[in-house]
């Protein structure tokens, strides 16, 4: 058999049925590398019976809400296909969140039971939920990893002890069309929404990735992303189960982690936000090559610093990068296998198998070639609408198109080049500006780390431009020097005006810098 043959390339049926194809074909494969634990398809398909049978016993059914905060551990996967299996819906949250956030997040889904962690360190979460649960009348049960002994918390083990004759649903029973997961956005630009993935867009977007990837059997790659994101759980988990690979989780990103899984484990595919892979090549001794064969830049294209670094570190590499959302379900659009350097590096990609892109003006009317616009998408791949927001659900998904927010401009053969989210863009003297083409250029200069710019109110120009950047180890970063470096490179009316050094940038729990929180900074 090949290894084209163990690739399920086109799923059509639910998670779990997915799950049980992939056992049929390669069940004593490693699928899992948890620190020092090996989990087989067999392995996990087996525990994930057990935990469907122990969420039916609990009362959990089709439709239900199950809201989960782990780490990146086998336990976060056994329950996302356990409950899909059932109908059931997980809703992914964050293990950073605390009070206000899991309040919102746990009230506006509905959850009736949450899945988590104990401790964090020295951070009680049992005593945090014990807090709350009076305020969340539809949570009637927790469930915790790794409880402390002699206590009587429900443990997820009591879960996965159950008879597995005892779920009440199987994979043949589902519709693809139903829900999933219930995946909150991230909130960069205000309070997150609740994205309804279904089974179907899931599997939709992964499968076209692993398409345009070549994703197989023999390939290994790294959950640096969190679960709770579509960068952890389709781009990762999901794209590699279709293709039959190895994934090695990681609880929480480090940079120093992820270098010692790259030397060590002979990791091929390497999946992250531009950020972090700067962060994990940092950490690399002078010199130091890796096998990886495929680098995947997320959210926006590679900048040519970036690029340089990754071919230094893994010389045979092929980089693509991904762009998609939350609303996507995932991958949507990506590089092309055979892209040269200068599409590589101004360009998102091409829409994936199955998934049209068109570009519209502000009255919905698409452009030409060249002109910028916003990206819109249809597919299988696009989720179900926001949990129980019918009027943002009508405002962002429009006759089957995903209006995405993000401007950009199409090039004749259907490569996408990312002008910058709508909402970001700031127009300063009557010019639009969109502030990652200046962040692109200033994290070229060898003292910058990371950058991010903003539109500050001006009573003159009506904005200008506030950016925000971080030194590169070992350099001290100077505003002037930046400003005049941007003003080589830049029209005058997008050089910086106000340009900041800062030690740290804010971010959502997937690594994204969270514009909102630089916008009210700027507006103080």
């Amino acid at each position: 058999m090949s290894s084209s043959d163990l690739v399920l390339s086109a799923p059509q049926g639910s998670l779990y049925r997915t799950l049980v194809e992939r056992v049929e074909i390669s069940g004593e494969a490693v699928y899992l590398i948890d620190g020092d634990r090996s989990v087989t398809y067999s392995d996990l398909l087996a525990r994930v019976d057990r935990v469907a049978a122990g969420l039916t016993q609990r009362g959990i059914g089709p439709g239900d809400r199950v809201a989960i905060a782990l780490h990146n551990r086998t336990e976060w996967i056994e329950a996302f296909l356990a409950t899909a299996r059932i109908g059931a819906i997980l809703v992914t949250l964050n293990v950073r969140y605390r009070e206000t956030e899991l309040l919102f997040m746990l009230a506006d889904s509905g959850s009736s039971m949450l899945i988590s962690e104990a401790r964090m360190g020295d951070f009680d979460f049992v005593a945090l939920h014990e807090s709350i649960r009076d305020q969340l009348p539809d949570l009637t049960s927790l469930v915790y990893v790794d409880p402390p002994t002699g206590t009587e918390l429900d443990s997820f083990e009591d879960l996965a002890a159950a008879d597995p004759g005892q779920s009440a649903a199987t994979a043949g029973e589902l519709d693809p069309g139903s829900p999933a997961l219930i995946l909150y956005t991230s909130g960069t630009t205000g309070t997150p929404k609740g994205a309804v993935l279904t089974h179907r867009s899931l599997l939709a977007s992964a499968a076209g990735q692993v398409e345009r990837t070549q994703v197989g059997p023999e390939d290994k790659a790294i959950a640096a992303l969190p679960f709770n994101h579509v960068g952890g759980v389709t781009c990762t988990l999901l794209a590699m189960l279709l293709g039959g690979g190895q994934v090695l989780l990681m609880p929480a990103f480090s940079p120093a982690q992820a270098a010692e899984l790259l030397r060590h484990h002979g990791v091929t595919v390497l999946t992250g936000v531009p950020m972090m892979m700067r962060l994990m090549l940092a950490e690399l001794a002078p010199g130091e090559k890796l096998g990886v064969r495929l680098a995947i830049a997320g959210g926006s294209n590679v900048e040519p610093a970036l690029f340089r670094a990754i071919l230094e570190a893994a010389p045979q590499a092929r980089l693509m990068n991904l762009y998609g959302l939350s609303e996507s379900s995932g991958a949507a659009v990506m590089s092309g296998w055979n892209d040269d350097e200068e599409t590589l590096l101004t360009t998102l990609g091409t829409a994936l198998e199955g998934v049209e892109a068109r570009v519209v003006d502000p009255d919905g009317n698409v452009v030409d070639a060249g002109v910028d616009g916003e990206l819109q998408l249809r597919g299988d791949l696009i989720a179900d609408g926001y949990w129980d927001r019918p009027e943002a659900t009508a405002q962002t998904f429009v006759d089957g198109w995903l209006a995405t927010g993000d401007m950009v401009v199409r090039s004749p053969d259907g490569h996408l080049t990312l002008r910058g989210r709508s909402k970001e863009m700031y127009i300063q003297g009557g010019y639009n500006v969109y502030p990652a083409e200046v962040e692109n250029v200033l994290v070229e200069h060898p003292t910058v780390a990371a950058a991010a710019g903003v539109g500050k109110p001006d009573p003159v120009r009506g904005e200008v431009g506030y950016y925000f950047v971080i030194s590169a180890p070992g350099t001290t970063a100077e505003p002037d020097e930046l400003i005049d470096y941007c003003r080589q490179r830049l029209a005058n009316y997008k050089v910086p005006v106000f340009l900041e050094i800062v030690d740290e940038l804010p971010t959502t729990p997937a690594g994204k810098i969270r514009k909102a929180d630089l916008q009210e900074r700027v507006r103080d």
